[in-house]
C-alpha cells in the first residue's frame, strides 16, 4: 500500500504546484489520476517516484517511509516509472534494455509478449539500438515495455497515449486491463483518456495541486462525464482550459 500524507512541493521560485496531497492507493488496484493540465497531476508521480523531493509531507509504501529514498533507491523497493517524454539510451538494444528491466536473460517468447503488448514486433525491434533512429512513440512504447518487464509493486505511467497510435493505444488498454485482472501489482496511469478512465478501479482527480476528488470508477466517472459534457461547444468542440 502506499500512502501520500499531506504533500507539498514548491518551484525553486517559490510557486506552489502541489499543496496538500493525502491519498492512499491500495495493492493490486488500476489507479488513473486524472484532472486539468497545470494541476499537479505528473508533478505528484514525480514525487511517488522519487524524481523530485516533496518540500514537506510523507510517502510511505507499505509503511516504510521513503519519503528521502531517490529514484534508484525507489526502484529497488518495486516502484517503477515510465515517463512521458522517455529519454533514449545510445548504445544499448531494446534486447538490452528489457533484460536490464527484468533483471534476467528473456526468451524470445517473452520478448515477443512485452514488445507485442505495446504493438510492436519482436523481429524488427529486438536487436535495434536505442537512438535517434527509432522515432519518439517507438521510444515511448518500448519504454512501457520496460516498465511491463519490471513486474514492479508499483508501476507509474504518464500519460502512456502520448505519442501512439490508435491500434497500438487499443493494445497498450487491453494490456492494462489484463494487468488489473491478474492482480499484477498496483498501476498508477496518469491519463486524459475516457477509455482508460472507464478500466480504473479507482479514479483521482487532482486539480490546483490538491486531491478534488478520488474514489471508485463508478462513483467518480459520471461526474467526469457530465462536466466534460458541460464545456462542449455547441458546435461539438471541447473547450480547452
Amino acid at each position: 500500500m502506499l500512502k501520500l500524507e499531506h504533500l507539498a512541493w514548491n518551484l525553486p521560485s517559490g510557486e506552489e504546484i502541489i499543496k496538500d496531497i493525502d491519498l492512499t492507493i491500495p495493492d493490486n488496484r488500476l489507479v488513473v489520476v486524472t484532472g486539468p493540465n497545470g494541476g499537479g497531476k505528473t508533478t505528484t508521480a514525480k514525487l511517488i517516484a522519487g524524481i523530485v523531493t516533496p518540500d514537506s509531507g510523507r510517502i510511505l509504501l507499505d509503511g516504510e517511509d521513503i519519503t528521502r529514498c531517490d529514484i534508484t533507491q525507489r526502484a529497488k523497493k518495486g516502484i517503477a516509472f515510465a515517463f512521458q517524454q522517455p529519454v533514449r539510451f545510445k548504445g544499448l538494444t531494446v534486447r538490452d534494455l528489457l533484460e536490464m528491466a527484468a533483471d534476467k536473460p528473456l526468451a524470445e517468447s517473452d520478448l515477443c509478449d512485452l514488445l507485442g503488448n505495446v504493438g510492436l514486433c519482436a523481429s524488427e525491434y529486438v536487436d535495434r539500438e536505442m537512438d535517434a533512429s527509432l522515432s519518439g512513440g517507438e521510444i515511448k512504447r518500448i519504454e512501457i515495455a520496460t516498465a511491463l518487464a519490471r513486474q514492479a509493486k508499483l508501476s507509474i505511467f504518464d500519460e502512456p497515449e502520448a505519442g501512439i497510435d490508435l491500434w497500438s493505444f487499443s493494445r497498450l488498454v487491453d494490456t492494462f486491463e489484463a494487468l488489473r485482472e491478474q492482480h499484477n501489482g498496483t498501476l498508477l496511469i496518469i491519463s486524459h483518456q475516457e477509455r482508460i478512465l472507464s478500466i480504473a478501479d479507482e479514479i483521482v482527480v487532482v486539480a490546483d495541486g490538491k486531491v478534488r476528488q478520488s474514489g471508485s470508477r463508478e462513483e467518480i466517472l459520471p461526474t467526469l462525464l457530465s462536466d466534460a459534457m458541460s464545456v462542449r461547444c455547441p458546435m461539438g468542440g471541447r473547450i480547452h482550459e
